[in-house]
């Protein structure tokens, strides 16, 4: 017995993109600041590497046991392995995961915009704004989330290409050097932000039941973590090389102020910072949605009598509340630092749980 109509279905490349976009997110625009904050000069490239490699490994292994499972939602499969009990449980902590990751894209963005652009428009009106558009699109069909994401790809990799190769000119060697100066201890926690930079890849357990041939959906997800791996290895040393490490250290947002140093040839592109922030407006709101989406996902598995507009509906305020909740944008820091933290934990608890019992018990299939 299938879950959804057959337009609901997806194909494993369609898992590629949700994955990689998922991926980028927010994140991006604060990540070169936490890897400076631990490494000296150029050498967190090494963290993003160490980082992202950790996550390919992680995305492949959860990608390959939700595979195990073709057409079975996460409550199906992980009732089978660690009894529906736990399953419910795991559940419940991914609801209030990924509630609280849509609220904290909701709250980066509005904070970004408030900075940047609406300095006059109250913060609170700006994530309402946001929020009021992800519902309107979480109470659509799932595959259309996934169309999402492939027509606002193409975008946001142009947007990125331009971001590395403008500010080129900008570039200093010396902020680059010395190299392999950073101790032990900032490479691992250079490392652990960049790998909660990857986390994205996680949506692959909730998401593999609307894959119609989920067979290569492992690969699509280490295809999916690559493309942002490259990017973040590149535009941080970019970042490094236009402010230096002390300078980015120091900046909220290093990737967003390097679009403001951005001087193009003939001047063809006035506000090039203005173009980024649509850009990222479009993976904030897909990042959002998707978390949004997943909350209402594991919702409707639990209770599966309980209509899908109700449960937006009891979302929306608590995530708009929650994304209010922190009073100024150093507590949003601190707060995305727990949060990283507890995420990395989790998922790779959850990682080794089903991974362990899936070696334990074995596949049984749908009927």
């Amino acid at each position: 017995m299938t879950l959804y109509k057959e337009a609901e279905f997806i194909n494993d490349k369609d898992i590629m993109f949700a994955v990689a976009s998922n991926i980028i997110s927010v994140t991006i625009l604060f990540l070169p600041r936490y890897i400076a904050e631990n490494t000296v000069s150029a050498d967190g490239w090494l963290t993003i590497l160490f980082g992202g490699l950790i996550a390919i490994v992680f995305g492949w292994l959860l990608a390959k046991i939700a595979s195990s499972f073709p057409n079975q939602s996460f409550l199906s499969f992980a009732s089978y392995l660690v009894s529906k009990p736990v399953a419910i449980i795991l559940s419940i902590l991914f609801i209030a995961q990924y509630i609280a990751i849509s609220a904290f894209q909701i709250r980066e963005i509005a904070t970004l915009s408030h900075e940047y652009l609406f300095d006059r428009t109250p913060i609170e009106v700006v994530c309402l704004a946001f929020i009021l558009v992800v519902v309107y699109a979480v109470s659509g069909s799932r595959a259309a989330i996934f169309r999402l994401n492939i027509l606002f790809f193409p975008f946001v990799i142009g947007g990125l290409l331009l971001l590395i190769f403008f500010p080129l000119g900008a570039m200093k060697l010396e902020n680059l050097l010395p190299i392999f100066e950073s101790d032990l201890k900032g490479i691992v926690q250079g490392t652990t932000s960049s790998l909660h930079a990857f986390l994205g890849f996680g949506i692959v357990l909730f998401y593999i039941s609307l894959v119609k041939k989920p067979q290569q959906t492992p690969k699509m997800t280490m295809l999916g973590i690559l493309w942002p791996f490259f990017f973040y290895i590149i535009i941080f040393i970019v970042c490094i090389g236009v402010f230096g490490n002390a300078v980015t250290n120091n900046l909220y947002y290093p990737v967003f102020e390097l679009s403001k140093t951005v001087s193009n040839p003939g001047n063809f592109i006035e506000r090039f910072d203005s173009i980024l922030f649509i850009i990222w407006t479009l993976i904030v709101f897909t990042t959002s949605l998707m978390a949004f989406d997943i909350a209402v996902l594991l919702l409707n598995l639990i209770f599966k009598n309980a209509n899908k507009m109700t449960i937006i509906f009891i979302l929306s305020p608590v995530i708009t509340f929650l994304a209010m909740l922190p009073t100024n944008y150093i507590a949003v820091n601190q707060i995305a630092k727990y949060m990283a933290y507890i995420q990395i934990g989790f998922l790779v608890f959850v990682i080794f749980l089903l991974g362990i019992m899936l070696l334990v018990k074995g596949v049984k299939t749908n009927d």
